[in-house]
């Protein structure tokens, strides 16, 4: 039987999940698809619990498995991505590996897609039928529920679960659409629905949340904001990269922090400008790293004090001369009588954009 369906494993730290996954996808679609009418492709991050080395074993003994291992890559979307421009399937689907999405959802899907019913399927958690009682994240459904009313108006669109990360569709759209998509962050569906030119016809299929059989959530908090930056890259992305818009909405943030020091420190601490103007870009440099880590590039974060002090080091010297400029040219426009405060502005727009270009490529470019 011919190649019908590609099933993309988007994966990180997943090594124990992936082979009874595996059976799982098979005993659902073997009736349908036959064997041979569908692989797996894991698409993973370069995940240091060798979960690319488990899908290699797999591979071996069922040519169903593939892997595409990305080295200095790092994201869902853009695993999403890489997995519907590498495989031949003319469907394809993207579920987590971590087993809370239902393969037996998949034959459905691929059911109605063939018979022309809807030009995308999703797997909701909020549809009649569906069920979250395992999922015990109240305040991610009530976040759902909003974020539906916001991606509704910008889609066109009309569905339960805007931010599902399980759903079908032809593969020849989803490459049509490629070249258009953001990439950023998690929210795959959103991009994909807000990039077609005419709204999608959208099938949906309840689904019974269930929990992660082992291993830790990649999702936390921060995922809100990431829902708002999807919304952005589609109303406004194309004036201002989205990237650099986060940057500077968390540099407008570090411009706050930075009068709160420099106004602590001058006059009343100490009576030279110049060091007080030091020990504020030094906390609004900190803050920023922070801040950026958690929000900006939360799907390439670094983790582990490890690597989060090495990053933190990385950003400091990466962003030093455009510290250094922002100091001396504040200190020079103050010394020459401009306000104190207008001198510190002038001496942050300076920075900011070298700090973006080089902490971009230096300290989260490598993923």
């Amino acid at each position: 039987m011919s190649l019908e369906l590609a099933i993309i494993l988007p994966t990180l730290n997943e090594r124990g999940n992936l082979a009874p996954l595996v059976e799982r996808i098979e005993a659902a679609l073997d009736s349908v698809a036959g064997d041979g009418g569908w692989e797996v492709l894991i698409v993973d991050d370069d995940s240091k619990d060798g979960t690319a080395d488990e899908g290699r074993d797999l591979a071996r003994s069922d040519h169903r498995v593939r892997v595409i291992q990305r080295i200095g890559r790092r994201g869902l979307a853009s695993a999403a991505i890489e997995g519907f421009c590498a495989t031949a399937a003319p469907f394809a689907a993207v579920m987590d590996a971590d087993h809370q999405h239902d393969p037996a959802l998949l034959a459905g899907m691929l059911a109605a897609l063939k018979a022309g019913e809807a030009d995308i399927c999703v797997a909701s958690r909020f549809a009649e039928g569906a069920s979250t009682a395992d999922w015990q994240q109240p305040e991610r459904e009530r976040l759902s529920t909003f974020a539906n009313r916001i991606a509704r108006g910008i889609t066109g669109v009309d569905l339960t679960d805007p931010m599902s990360g399980y759903f079908m569709l032809p593969t020849a759209t989803a490459r049509a659409l490629v070249p258009r998509l953001s990439g950023i962050g998690f929210k795959i569906l959103l991009d994909l629905l807000a990039t077609s030119d005419a709204p999608m016809r959208v099938k949906e299929f309840p689904l019974k949340f269930a929990k992660r059989r082992e291993g830790e959530s990649k999702l936390d908090r921060a995922i809100a904001f990431d829902f708002l930056a999807g919304l952005y890259d589609k109303t406004l992305g194309r004036v201002i990269p989205t990237r650099f818009a986060l940057f500077g909405t968390v540099g407008g943030l570090g411009v706050i922090v930075h009068y709160a020091v420099l106004a602590t420190l001058f006059p009343h601490m100490t009576a030279t400008f110049w060091k007080a103007q030091l020990g504020a870009v030094l906390v609004a440099m900190s803050f920023n790293f922070w801040l950026n880590n958690w929000l900006t590039y939360r799907d390439r974060r670094l983790k582990g004090w490890g690597e989060f002090l090495r990053g933190w080091a990385g950003f400091c010297l990466t962003c030093a001369v455009g510290g250094f400029a922002n100091v001396a040219v504040a200190t020079l426009l103050q010394s020459q009588g401009l306000f104190w405060a207008l001198a510190a502005l002038a001496g942050i727009l300076i920075g900011s954009v070298w700090n973006y270009a080089l902490s971009s490529r230096f300290v989260w470019g490598r993923f």
